[in-house]
């Protein structure tokens, strides 16, 4: 076809009526029309009939799932609105903007203009979720730190990880959560310690293991 970019149509109208429909029809027509002039190929056409202030919409989620999935660079819209109003505008465009996914508008000509304001909080947006994931993985790091100071020895506790077949990690030795337990880490701790030395474990499941523990030793 000649076509290099990927793209999809999302179109919105608020309420499920009838007389909406026209409008939907309107919107893929115009949108299609508009994508095959700016040259790119329409993998595919989502729909809501739902409030834009929620997330909540069946279209718009099989959406963000397909564009992930396919690798999609942009997103056709009316104009804005469609894609959401309020809060759930700014999470859906943090959303696509962290997927690398342009969104053209319509009315816009190209691509989405965002006033000043918008393009503030989306920068907010990222710095934040930045910040986030530094503080996560300084808390993993202190974690296996103390765990190792308190004598916590992953290569002895965690064998027979990574199994090339597939196979469920060994379970984790109750001892080693009360040991760490004991030693002043909270559970959140504990959880986020395990998971990085490679094991999969919640912070409700260590709360768990250690409560059936106490438990035991009570009975």
């Amino acid at each position: 076809m000649g076509n290099t970019n990927s793209a999809v149509i999302y179109c919105r109208v608020s309420t499920e009526k009838e007389a909406q429909e026209s409008s939907l029809l309107r919107q893929e027509e115009e949108l299609r029309h508009f994508a095959q002039v700016q040259k790119y190929f329409v993998r595919d056409v989502f729909i809501d009939q739902h409030s834009g202030y929620s997330v909540e919409r069946e279209g718009l989620l099989d959406m963000l799932d397909f564009v992930k999935i396919h690798s999609i660079t942009t997103v056709f819209i009316q104009d804005e609105t469609r894609l959401g109003r309020g809060n759930s505008r700014m999470a859906i465009l943090h959303m696509l903007k962290k997927l690398d996914v342009q969104v053209i508008s319509l009315n816009d000509g190209g691509s989405i203009c965002l006033n000043e304001m918008d393009t503030m909080m989306l920068e907010i947006l990222a710095l934040v979720e930045e910040y986030q994931r530094k503080l996560h993985n300084a808390k993993i790091r202190r974690g296996m730190r103390r765990a190792v100071v308190h004598g916590f020895k992953p290569e002895k506790n965690l064998k027979n990880q990574g199994n090339p077949e597939g196979r469920e990690r060994k379970e984790i030795p109750i001892e080693e959560i009360v040991k760490l337990r004991q030693n002043g880490l909270t559970y959140e701790e504990i959880a986020s310690t395990l998971r990085g030395f490679g094991f999969p474990v919640s912070k409700a499941t260590v709360h768990r293991r250690y409560t059936e523990y106490k438990e035991r030793l009570g009975g």
